[in-house]
C-alpha cells in the first residue's frame, strides 16, 4: 500500500449522490433499519466518471495490494466503510445497518481489485474501540479509530514494511497487522508477483554497486545509468508494488534512494 492523494469528487456524487443520501437517511428516520446491497444505486457510486476518477487517482492500481488491475479485471468501486452491513471480526455475526449514509460519499470510495475486496475484505471493518462505532447518519464517524488503514488518510509506510517481498507490521503496529490480515496482503500469489519484481530490482541494484566499485569501466557505467533510470520509474506512484520497491532501495541503496527522491 502507498499513500493516495485524493482528487476532487466527480460531479455525479455532488449532485445525484447527495440526493440519494438524503433519501436513504429519510428512510432510516422513518424506521427502516436494513439496507441490502440492492438498496443502493450502483449506477451512481459506480458511475463511469467515478470509476475513471478513481483509476486516475490510483494510477490504475488496487488501493490495497498495488497490483495493476485494468488489464485483468474492471476493478471494484470499494466502500472503505461498508455500506450495507459490517463485521468487527471474521467470525462475528453480520451487523446491520452498515454505513448507508456514506454509500455515495467520495471520501469513502476507493478502487480495489476483486481479490482484495471480494475474497478478503468483504464487509469487515474492525475498530480499535468497537463501542464507539457510528450507528447511523446522526453519529460522527470521526470518533471511530479504524484498524484498517485508509491509504487516502494514513501513510501505510508508517505501519507496513517489507522483508524482501513479504509485508510485516512495523513495530508490531496493530494497524499494519490488521490491514495485512484483513486484505491478505501476504497471500502467496501476491508474494509471488512481488517476488518477480524484486528479482529485477536486485539485479539493477547489483549493477549499480558494481559500477560504483569500478568507476572506470565505461560500459558498466552506462548499464548503471540505465539501472538508475529504471529504479527512478519503479518508485513512482504509477508503478506496481511501489511500497516494496522503496523498502528494497532503502535497505540496499540508501544514498541512491535519497538521490532518486529529489
Amino acid at each position: 500500500m502507498i499513500f493516495i492523494q485524493r482528487s476532487a469528487a466527480p460531479e455525479i456524487l455532488n449532485l445525484v449522490g447527495q440526493v440519494k443520501i438524503r433519501a436513504i437517511c429519510e428512510e432510516y428516520d422513518q424506521g427502516k433499519r436494513t439496507f441490502e446491497s440492492d438498496s443502493f444505486d450502483k449506477k451512481v457510486y459506480g458511475h463511469q466518471t467515478v470509476k475513471q476518477a478513481l483509476i486516475l487517482m490510483q494510477h490504475g492500481k488496487c488501493c490495497y495490494c498495488e497490483s495493476k488491475i485494468k488489464h485483468i479485471c474492471p476493478g471494484d468501486v470499494e466502500h472503505y466503510r461498508p455500506k450495507a452491513e459490517y463485521r468487527q471480526q471474521h467470525n462475528d455475526a453480520i451487523q446491520k445497518p452498515g454505513y448507508y449514509w456514506l454509500a455515495y460519499t467520495w471520501d469513502n470510495l476507493l478502487l480495489s481489485c476483486e481479490r482484495c475486496n471480494r475474497q478478503y475484505k468483504k464487509n469487515l471493518f474492525p475498530l480499535l474501540h468497537p463501542e464507539k462505532r457510528a450507528q447511523c447518519h446522526k453519529d460522527d464517524v470521526c470518533i471511530e479509530t479504524p484498524l484498517l488503514i485508509n491509504p487516502t488518510i494514513t501513510d501505510p509506510k508508517n505501519h507496513i514494511g517489507f522483508r524482501d517481498e513479504i509485508p510485516y507490521p512495523i513495530d508490531d503496529s496493530i494497524y499494519g497487522k490488521t490491514t495485512i490480515k484483513i486484505l491478505g496482503l501476504d497471500r502467496e500469489a501476491l508474494n509471488e508477483s512481488r517476488r518477480d519484481k524484486l528479482a529485477v530490482l536486485k539485479l539493477f541494484v547489483d549493477i549499480i554497486k558494481k559500477a560504483e566499485a569500478s568507476p572506470n569501466e565505461t560500459a558498466l557505467q552506462q548499464l548503471a545509468a540505465d539501472a538508475r533510470h529504471f529504479l527512478l520509474e519503479a518508485i513512482k506512484p504509477n508503478a506496481e508494488y511501489t511500497a516494496m520497491t522503496e523498502a528494497t532501495l532503502r535497505k540496499h541503496l540508501i544514498q541512491l534512494f535519497h538521490d532518486l527522491e529529489k
